[in-house]
């Protein structure tokens, strides 16, 4: 289900919703079904390389990255590219 940002056209609110396909959203705020889709902001670059470290570390703590060798683990968890 993607999350997708709208701006209710009848009470001018902004939100995000998840939407299923046949599946209409409607205003959290006043219930109207007017909305427009709007577009949605993206991460500040660093912010994308912090999430993904932290994806990385959890995923190396619940043992996602055991078939890797220790020195190519210690990459991914550095934040390397190559491995």
């Amino acid at each position: 289900m993607p999350i997708y940002d709208y701006n209710c056209q009848a009470c001018g609110h902004p939100f995000e919703a998840l939407v299923r396909a046949q599946t209409t959203p409607v205003c959290p705020e006043c219930g109207s079904a007017a909305l427009e889709k709007r577009v949605s902001s993206i991460a500040p670059a660093g912010k994308i390389e912090a999430i993904r470290m932290a994806h990385r570390r959890v995923a190396a703590a619940q043992g996602h990255f055991d078939h890797y060798s220790p020195s190519d683990k210690a990459k991914l968890l550095q934040g390397k590219k190559n491995i």
